[in-house]
């Protein structure tokens, strides 16, 4: 999909040339599988929106343990980078789980386009409210239910997920071990 496409889809750009405009800030990008967007620690500055591929998001601890945070199948817009950094550092990790194409623009760009774009505006702030949502859910889930909860909530919130993601990954975002995730499967097989 091309940026202006998915971009259109949004009733905030009802104006075509408004979102031909927009995209033209925006530079495209391939990353293979394995490949990765973004690294924890490291200088980040960019907005990014996949426009086709699967992401995954991920923290490592300090003994290097990694807790996946995050899917992204495309098209979508990938966590706003106000909520995945902090001075200008990455708190996340983001790999390419699939080969994938997105758009980048940096952030600062993107700010000067949502201080003199309403629709620009309204559409970034929709995403922002939309990522905040997710990450509110996936704490309610992890805060508020056991293990066979948690796949059920997993499979509403995220249907198809299941065939797209590595189990391991899953079972890191449940917070439960790959074995605990493989026990809950072969229990609860219809989805």
């Amino acid at each position: 999909m091309d940026l202006r496409t998915f971009l259109m889809r949004s009733p905030d750009f009802s104006d075509m040339a408004l979102a031909d405009d927009f995209a033209s800030d925006w530079t495209r990008q391939r990353f293979k599988k394995g490949a990765h967007l973004t690294r924890q620690e490291q200088s980040e500055t960019d907005e990014f929106a996949l426009l086709e591929g699967c992401l995954a998001s991920s923290i490592c601890d300090q003994d290097g343990k990694e807790v996946c945070v995050g899917f992204y199948v495309g098209p979508c817009v990938v966590t706003p980078n106000i909520a995945r950094t902090r001075n200008g550092l990455s708190l996340v990790s983001i790999v390419a789980t699939t080969d994938s194409v997105l758009a980048r623009i940096d952030s600062d760009v993107l700010s000067n386009r949502m201080i003199s774009s309403e629709p620009v505006r309204n559409w970034a702030n929709g995403v922002l409210r939309e990522a905040l949502s997710r990450k509110a859910d996936r704490e309610w889930c992890l805060a508020a239910l056991g293990g066979a909860e948690r796949l059920t909530w997993f499979r509403q919130a995220f249907p198809g997920y299941e065939d797209i993601f590595p189990h391991t990954f899953i079972a890191s975002f449940l917070g439960v071990t790959p074995v605990t995730m493989s026990r809950l499967r072969a229990n609860h097989k219809t989805r």
